[in-house]
């Protein structure tokens, strides 16, 4: 009989211990990802709800550095530099934490995103930015904390904070004007030596156009200070378009540099394509 009472206890306990019973979370959390120009935003938070509380002043009180949401802190994530008050944030992951206020909020972006709410110990050096921004009377209560992005353009946007019936927004300029005029410029200055050297090795080992693969390395070559093994592909094309006499040159300075670098393999390749040419 004891036996069959304690298997029954450890039966109810097992079941106790395994049971998986979701319910919904008071704050459950949120990820948005937004396009602001060519820069990817991610905001990850928790939202909680007003419930009849009197959320500014009370709640959250006013003039104390507070977690901006619930549980866990909230957490911005720029693919670029980014621009807030004057100030530019690396690319990257920052806590959001304000410091609400009657009339203006300040707005802190932290470099350390790993604190249940307020970190233990909040330190100055890890405040990568700071703005102060004024507060606006929200003409149709937000039952539930929100944040969003706003006012959407090519250059910026703004980090809507809305609970209860205040809005604060917080600006933040992207780069887009400088990525897309250095890639405009890049396209528009034609290909770089890296591009000719890469079609001019394409071609060649997919047995295509020779001549073609011959006048890019040739163009490749002259951008840049050639290497050894730039020199070797330059030899096996000049064989292959028939013009010996360049291929044994350019395998001699090929050899040379290999040798000088003391890499045994391209000393060898190059040994035998001199030899298969007859110049040694």
């Amino acid at each position: 009989m004891k036996k069959l009472v304690l298997c029954f206890l450890v039966a109810t306990a097992s079941l106790a211990v395994n049971a998986q019973i979701e319910i919904p979370q008071p704050s459950p959390s949120s990820t948005i990802e937004q396009k602001v120009g060519l820069t990817d935003v991610t905001l990850e938070y928790s939202r909680p709800s007003m419930r009849g509380r009197t959320i500014f002043g009370d709640l959250v009180p006013y003039d104390k550095v507070w977690r901006t949401g619930a549980n866990n802190n909230t957490k911005i994530t720029f693919s670029q530099p980014v621009t807030i008050g004057g100030t530019e944030l690396k690319a990257g992951s920052y806590a959001i934490y304000t410091k609400p206020g009657k009339t203006s909020w300040d707005v802190y972006f932290y470099t350390d995103t790993n604190n249940w709410g307020n970190p233990q110990e909040w330190e100055e050096s890890k405040v990568a930015a700071t703005i102060n921004v004024p507060a606006m009377e929200n003409a149709m209560t937000a039952e539930t904390f929100t944040i969003s992005f706003d006012d959407l353009s090519n250059s910026g946007a703004t980090l809507g904070i809305k609970w209860a019936n205040t809005y604060v927004g917080v600006p933040f300029e992207v780069p887009t004007d400088k990525m897309v005029s250095s890639a405009i410029d890049k396209v528009m200055s034609g290909p770089g030596a890296g591009d000719y050297y890469s079609a001019a090795v394409y071609y060649f080992s997919s047995d295509k156009d020779i001549n073609k693969s011959k006048a890019w390395m040739e163009k490749a070559l002259s951008m840049m200070t050639p290497r050894f093994w730039h020199l070797r592909q330059m030899s096996l094309i000049y064989a292959k378009a028939g013009d010996k006499k360049a291929a044994i040159e350019a395998a001699k300075k090929s050899l040379a540099g290999a040798e000088e670098a003391g890499n045994a393999d391209y000393v060898k390749m190059n040994k035998d394509s001199l030899k298969e040419w007859g110049a040694m």
